[in-house]
């Protein structure tokens, strides 16, 4: 092992097996760590969500309560939603895949980009919130450091989710856990303390609305109130995240994921509805440099001694120290979410292929170092700044829920199923609610900066376009390819084959699907080697990726897959009068078993020579570089460094013009 590879271990551990059944088992997230992992982002959106709502209200803080109420409703009518979602796709995928099956792929394609747009922002402003608020509790001179500290973080959540999902979830779960169980506390404590003005704020919030409707209009009061509503957007963010993740989930992924919805609705609903109505109990008022939250907590527990001890100025530090805490905790959704959207969109081939791949770690590496780079450029292009992030934020995020809410709309129109009225109204409630916060918070935010987002979102969309239009070219080329190289192939006489001679020259040759690249690379070695090689050996390593790695029974319906398309390899070779034979493994990348492999040929053929098929290209440029592997080049420096002859066989994508 090398000094690199020990480095690599200590700060990211050892590699996970693929291949042990019971590593998804191990893997996979309880209810309740997924609650915390994915539900985080929401329940962090109750530090600056309900207070904007609040705020916007002006002198008409008697809305407040229709305000907690409104966000109640609307926080279990999209839960319920998108247990709905949870029910039809099964498999996960949420805002994309919901949209691209029920809309087309289109509009898969704006729901896929808008989330992974979203999450970006999600572990920007996260993460510069955390660090501001942690900030507030040292001397000032510490505030120029302000971007280190969040490059810092940012880096750190990096390296903490290429370890594992479970592994950062679990680590993070103490400081979760307070950030409840302390606003809960609050919360009640704020209700019952108030107990006595309770019975006159339902008489006095409607003598109040019935007065603001008569010196304004009722126009004029429900603009307010739908204000307030839209601006108090982000406490929604995040309810989606569940029907994204729902690979990760512990078996049945259904029933677990319905089990996290309903926690998180429940924690989120009760956290943001009831902060709404302890400002109100509470009058509570904006102080320059504080927080609604720090002004609530402080009215309560702020005068709080014990024997003499400043026990309510030590609460107020606690409780807003976890509030900037759980900040960090909420930029995981964006680390476990924004990779599984980026892996189901390379599946349909709009990102590069790669973002589907695995590492080690059996984590969705590439897409973990994706979303961690463009946050970082967010945070750098910003520096930092909450106050710019916050208004690019919450827009996207109604974009998905207002497209996964129609498709799901036009499902149940569709679909003669039981209850299909009521699973209607649930999904078309959910669509009004979410295209008049999108509608609003467009308007409010545009000119504010919000522009800023969806003109990123646009260009994304027109690179994703790019790249599937490169991918579907090299389609098109390959199904002529193999559409010709089958008619060859057919044209082959049957041949008795010869037995196995370990002392001839044999060709080693790498393969994936049975079909033209393949065969091509198999003539082609006839055509340069003419009458020389006797045996053939073919050789393909099954790559588990985000696409199959959903259980055991994948990985074996893969090692099938594999089995049956080398088998129709051995058959041509032997219908052209050759000993052939065929090797596999299952892995998470082609070159962790080339060496294993290719050692074990050696042993028994002499005199093998491996050959590997390469795409090339008739313009060969980064973007073309990126979007193809060059595991060819990969395999044959491995080979040339253990002393084994290996060549690189070209096959040429001509562009065509259509």
């Amino acid at each position: 092992m090398t000094s690199w590879d020990r480095f690599k271990k200590l700060i990211l551990g050892g590699e996970k097996d693929v291949r042990d059944p019971r590593i998804f088992h191990r893997l996979s997230l309880i209810a309740f760590f997924a609650w915390v992992g994915l539900g985080a982002d929401g329940l962090s959106s109750s530090n600056y969500g309900p207070q904007e709502a609040f705020l916007s209200l002006g002198d008409h803080r008697h809305l407040a309560l229709y305000l907690a109420v409104m966000t109640a409703l609307t926080v279990i009518t999209i839960s319920a939603s998108y247990s709905q979602i949870i029910e039809l796709f099964p498999t996960g995928g949420g805002g994309y895949v919901v949209a691209t099956k029920l809309l087309g792929p289109a509009f898969g394609l704006i729901s896929g980009c808008a989330l992974v747009v979203d999450y970006m922002l999600t572990i920007s402003i996260s993460i510069s919130s955390g660090v501001e608020a942690v900030l507030s509790f040292l001397p000032p001179g510490y505030f120029q450091y302000k971007l280190t500290f969040i490059l810092l973080i940012t880096f750190g959540l990096v390296l903490l989710n290429l370890r594992g999902v479970k592994e950062s979830v679990t680590i993070l779960t103490p400081i979760f856990l307070f950030f409840f169980i302390s606003h809960v506390g609050l919360i009640i404590y704020g209700i019952f303390s108030h107990v006595s003005a309770t019975p006159t704020l339902f008489v006095d919030t409607i003598r109040e609305t019935r007065q603001g409707i008569q010196q304004l209009g009722f126009g004029a009061m429900a603009f307010i109130l739908l204000r307030g509503y839209s601006l108090g957007a982000g406490t929604y963010t995040g309810i989606e995240a569940v029907s994204n993740g729902l690979q990760i989930l512990r078996p049945p992924q259904v029933k677990t994921g319905k089990k996290t919805m309903a926690l998180m609705a429940a924690s989120l609903s009760f956290t943001a509805g009831g902060l709404l109505i302890c400002y109100l109990l509470t009058n509570v008022q904006h102080i320059a440099g504080k927080t609604l939250n720090a002004s609530l907590i402080e009215t309560l527990l702020g005068t709080w001694t014990l024997g003499g001890f400043p026990l309510g100025v030590w609460l107020l530090g606690i409780i807003l120290a976890s509030e900037g805490a759980i900040l960090f905790v909420a930029a995981q959704t964006g680390f476990i979410d924004g990779p599984r959207v980026l892996g189901n969109m390379a599946i349909d081939s709009w990102v590069p292929n790669r973002l589907m791949h695995l590492s080690e770690r059996l984590v969705v590496q590439n897409g973990v170092l994706f979303m961690g780079l463009a946050s970082i450029l967010i945070l750098v292009l910003t520096r930092g700044s909450v106050q710019i992030l916050i208004i690019m934020y919450s827009i996207n995020v109604f974009i998905t829920f207002s497209l996964s809410q129609l498709g799901m709309c036009i499902h149940w129109v569709k679909t003669r199923v039981p209850h299909r009225r009521k699973k209607f109204a649930i999904n078309f409630v959910g669509l009004l609610m979410s295209l008049s916060i999108l509608a609003v918070t467009i308007t409010i935010k545009f000119k504010e900066g919000g522009w800023i987002t969806l003109v990123i979102t646009l260009a994304f969309i027109a690179v994703c376009v790019l790249i599937r239009r490169h991918y579907n070219q090299v389609k098109d080329m390959m199904k002529r390819l193999d559409a010709i190289m089958v008619q060859v192939q057919q044209m082959t006489g049957k041949h008795v084959p010869p037995a196995r001679d370990g002392s001839a020259p044999t060709a080693v040759l790498f393969v994936r699907n049975f079909g033209g690249l393949g065969i091509h690379s198999f003539l082609n070695i006839h055509r340069i080697f003419p009458n020389y090689f006797k045996n053939f050996v073919f050789i393909s390593i099954g790559v588990v990726d985000w696409q199959s790695f959903k259980g055991a029974e994948e990985v074996r319906n893969l090692e099938g897959h594999i089995t049956d398309e080398l088998k129709k390899y051995v058959r041509m070779a032997n219908d052209f009068g050759f000993y052939a034979e065929a090797i596999h493994s299952v892995d998470i990348d082609t070159l962790e078993g080339v060496e294993e492999r290719c050692e074990e040929i050696r042993r028994q053929y002499n005199k093998a020579v491996f050959f590997v098929g390469k795409l090339v290209f008739e313009e060969e440029n980064l973007f073309t570089r990126i979007l193809h592997n060059q595991t060819a080049f990969s395999i044959q420096r491995i080979l040339q460094f253990k002393g084994i002859p290996s060549i690189v066989l070209p096959i040429r994508v001509i562009k065509t013009v259509k």
